[in-house]
């Protein structure tokens, strides 16, 4: 089959790319501007394109036979024209209405564990928008809700094992006993190669997880000891402190962290992955294995 791929040049999209290519599949990637390290890949194109422009998607996917699409943020900024609405919402309007257009029927979709109606967060709630623009398509559809993504090049998973190196005590928001299980970002990119071949998926919402939960305390010991640190020296920020600094400070570009993702961390990101695991027959990565792979790369 020949995939149209967004977020292509993502962190979650060059395993994507490396799953479909492993599958068979030839791939053709939405991209912004030129990207050598796609169009150096064999059975990979890449198309010039805008995803916020309508105009432009129906002739970019033609002769396509499905579409996935990955593109999303984790954070956004308005001044600079970056939103949730935007980047989930109507990206995933633009992308439905193109695939209808131009005829393709078989749709993947990336959505977020956590996406709900309710969700506080734009982030969850526009995921939770753009999940019901599938849903109430004419597409043969599957969603994917990942948790927490780990992967060598991931930015959470390079912002963890950086301060486990040089840090000699590291920051942790609230008491730091949240759930978490973190998964393979490998294991992520098979499901959606495997999702392509499986009738059984469509139609179905799969949340995706690691085998092991964790609080974020044991996450950080793991990752520690792993890099060969007996201890691991913690520094507790309580929440009642670090929520009022947050919201003052991330209007800023360069402070790390908004009060939202805090939000969402401090309610832990857990699931139940055995529907996604044995109907896409995926064998999800141990916490200790992801780690181990997080490093060597």
């Amino acid at each position: 089959m020949r995939i149209f791929l967004t977020g292509a040049t993502g962190f979650v999209g060059h395993h994507v790319i490396q799953a479909l290519l492993l599958n068979g599949h030839t791939v053709r990637c939405l991209v912004r501007k030129p990207t050598p390290s796609l169009t150096s890949l064999v059975q990979v194109e890449t198309v010039q394109g805008d995803i916020t422009n309508p105009a432009e998607l129906k002739q970019a996917m033609s002769d396509c036979d499905a579409i996935i699409h990955l593109v999303g943020i984790i954070r956004a900024f308005p001044q600079r024209g970056i939103t949730f609405e935007k980047l989930h919402v109507e990206a995933t309007r633009n992308i439905i209405t193109a695939a209808a257009e131009a005829g393709i029927d078989r749709y993947l979709h990336m959505s977020a564990n956590g996406a709900s109606p309710d969700c506080p967060e734009a982030y969850g709630a526009t995921k939770w928008r753009a999940e019901e623009l599938v849903r109430q398509s004419r597409l043969t559809w599957t969603i994917f809700r990942p948790s927490l993504i780990f992967g060598p090049d991931g930015e959470f998973t390079r912002m963890l094992i950086q301060q486990l190196r040089f840090l000699p005590m590291i920051p942790i928001i609230g008491d730091g006993h949240y759930q978490l299980s973190p998964v393979n970002v490998d294991d992520v990119a098979l499901g959606f190669a495997n999702a392509l071949s499986s009738p059984q998926a469509i139609g179905k919402i799969y949340h995706c997880c690691g085998p092991d939960t964790c609080s974020y305390n044991d996450l950080i010991d793991l990752i520690g000891h792993a890099l060969g640190r007996k201890r691991v020296f913690k520094l507790h920020h309580p929440l009642i402190l670090m929520q009022p600094i947050t919201r003052f400070m991330e209007r800023f570009a360069f402070f790390p962290v908004t009060s939202d993702q805090i939000s969402m961390l401090i309610r832990g990101n857990v699931c139940n992955l055995e529907p996604w695991a044995s109907e896409l027959n995926l064998t999800p990565t141990p916490l200790a294995d992801i780690i181990k792979k997080a490093l060597a790369g």
